[in-house]
């Protein structure tokens, strides 16, 4: 219980105190929610010697569940196959996701731990390597075995007591009036990227660490609906170290780069004692120089759909989450 007990001393009596005038608390209550994402999964490997490979998994959708209660939160993310929506493998063929995060309110504090996986690419810009090719008829090239791991991490601050980053989040708090705050996060990743194909065997590490200055507002609309716009732009530095073997030749690179990343979204919704739900969209824009003549960027646009449900805890989890809860709080 390292990461509770390093937090415990900023968890002040202050800010135990129940602000009820500006929220709406729900501390017997827990959150579950179902969240649609359109967000895919794409990667750019860039080649000095001819056309870039734009890598992209074959799935049009995510869903994440999620279960949240008094300052702990948890969520599964997933491809949802029994959509149908997949149903060109033969040409694209098979990709899978997994991800896992948790999150942690103490105070004004928040931090989240996530891991996600991936598997199964195919080259979506196949006109670039093949003139005649043919969309919805002939196959991708495709790489069944390419496949990256996420483990990241951000511990950002809230700077404005007033302002309910929960109320957009977890939805374990509602704000009753408008409000903003600047929110400061340091995100650190540590990704590996992992390809094979005939004669060749590539393992690619990067660490990134980023710094963002983020702001959110909330503004709330006849006490129900809520309209929440955010922007963070942040600044970081990625290490690489690509290791791969050709035809039997082992080459190592190793590469720092400065990087530019700017993330936002707009979202809004209905919020009541037990029935919850909203849309939101969500953009990504990160690029970063590889050298004098070439710039990496990875650009996404993507929608969600979430609805939500409040329900009152069972004991067998109420009582061992509000001893917890009790000691951090000391």
């Amino acid at each position: 219980m390292i990461f509770f007990l390093s937090f415990t001393p900023l968890y002040s009596q202050k800010e135990n105190q129940k602000d009820t005038a500006n929220f709406i608390y729900y501390p017997d209550k827990i959150m579950i929610r179902a969240n649609l994402s359109s967000q895919t999964d794409n990667y750019l490997l860039n080649s000095k010697n001819g056309a870039n490979l734009d890598l992209e998994t074959n799935s049009s959708y995510k869903l994440f569940l999620s279960i949240d209660y008094k300052f702990i939160g948890f969520s599964y993310g997933f491809y949802p196959k029994f959509f149908g929506t997949n149903k060109d493998e033969d040409l694209k063929g098979k990709s899978s996701f997994s991800d896992y995060n948790f999150r942690f309110f103490l105070g004004r504090w928040f931090q989240t731990v996530n891991y996600s996986k991936t598997k199964g690419y195919y080259v979506a810009n196949m006109k670039d390597f093949a003139p005649d090719w043919v969309e919805g008829k002939d196959p991708y090239l495709q790489f069944p075995d390419f496949r990256t791991l996420q483990l990241g991490m951000s511990t950002s601050y809230l700077f404005n007591p007033k302002f309910s980053l929960k109320s957009i989040t977890s939805f374990m708090e509602w704000q009753k009036k408008s409000a903003g705050s600047f929110i400061p996060s340091l995100i650190y990743n540590y990704n590996t990227i992992k390809s094979k194909a005939t004669d060749y065997d590539g393992k690619q590490k990067e660490f990134d660490l980023k710094l963002a200055a983020g702001y959110y507002y909330n503004f709330i609309i006849h006490k129900n609906f809520y309209v929440a716009p955010n922007l963070s732009p942040s600044i970081g530095v990625k290490f690489m170290k690509d290791k791969s073997r050709d035809a039997g030749v082992e080459t190592i690179e190793k590469d720092t780069y400065f990087t530019r990343n700017l993330d936002g979204g707009l979202k809004m919704g209905y919020n009541s004692d037990r029935v919850l739900f909203g849309a939101s969209l969500n953009f990504s824009v990160s690029s970063y120089n590889e050298d004098k003549d070439n710039i990496i960027s990875n650009d996404k646009v993507y929608g969600l759909l979430y609805f939500g449900y409040r329900f009152k805890a069972p004991g067998f989890i109420a009582k061992p989450v509000e001893k917890i809860d009790e000691k951090i709080k000391m």
